[in-house]
């Protein structure tokens, strides 16, 4: 049966919980997902992990049941945002999955966690991103057509989507806002956190080359290593047993 404290410390606005520990002293494991992703991304993940854990996802305005929530286009923002309902989370240890535009907002949010609180979370995983330094120069896509043709090009989750024209319209403005945030989003090399980064990444990802997703390693005073697993850039999807093994290994130590 899984735990639940007579105490128990709650999600914020910004975090939907979709699974609970067995234990007080679980890992408490925060999954950060893609641009113009919602929540529910990790669900699968979650229920896949082979490990006692408590597993949240940060759930991001302007979609799903913050659809009315107006969009942020800035990752410092939503970072500042974030880490004031993380660190209400004290009670476990700490840990952060971060998919892509997630992968940044992790590091920032573990930034600020350790420069304000002090509290270094166990294992920071950046999946499928170059390093935060590491920004390429690319024009923000404001043009439907062209945002549209580039989500298809990923063959991310839920692809069906592009043949709904109402639902679309819907969830554009989230998707151009969440684009916007990463685009401006740049730090110097020498911007480091103290946990350990495991850097994960798809084989055929055109997204982040294994010399970008090797500089994370720059970025953190801790242990650092990249795995690399079939697959692109929703290699998490196709690679889900193996990648939630790989996670649960990590977390359990």
């Amino acid at each position: 049966m899984e735990h639940v404290g007579a105490a128990e410390v709650r999600p914020g606005r910004w975090l939907r919980r979709f699974r609970r520990g067995e234990s007080p002293q679980d890992v408490r494991l925060i999954c950060f997902p893609h641009a113009g992703g919602a929540a529910t991304f990790f669900f699968p993940f979650a229920r896949g992990l082979n490990v006692s854990a408590e597993v949240l996802a940060v759930q991001y305005p302007g979609r799903q049941d913050r659809h009315r929530d107006a969009c942020i286009d800035s990752v410092a923002e939503m970072a500042d945002l974030i880490f004031e309902d993380v660190r209400a989370l004290d009670d476990r240890p700490l840990a952060f999955f971060g998919h892509s535009m997630g992968a940044v907002l992790a590091f920032e949010v573990t930034r600020r966690l350790e420069e304000k609180d002090g509290i270094s979370p166990r294992w920071l995983f950046a999946s499928a991103r170059p390093a935060p330094s590491r920004h390429r120069d690319e024009k923000l896509r404001t043009d439907d057509a062209q945002l549209i043709a580039d989500l298809k090009a990923l063959n991310g989750p839920n692809s069906g989507i592009f043949a709904d024209e109402d639902a679309l319209r819907v969830i554009l403005p989230a998707i151009r806002s969440d684009y916007k945030a990463i685009e401006g989003y740049v730090v110097t090399p020498d911007t480091r956190v103290t946990c350990p980064i495991s850097t994960v990444i798809g084989v055929s990802d055109e997204r982040v080359t294994s010399d970008e997703a090797e500089d994370w390693g720059k970025h953190t005073t801790g242990d650092f290593e990249l795995m690399v697993f079939p697959g692109g850039h929703f290699y998490l999807t196709e690679q889900l047993p193996d990648v939630a093994r790989f996670v649960a290994e990590r977390i359990s130590q």
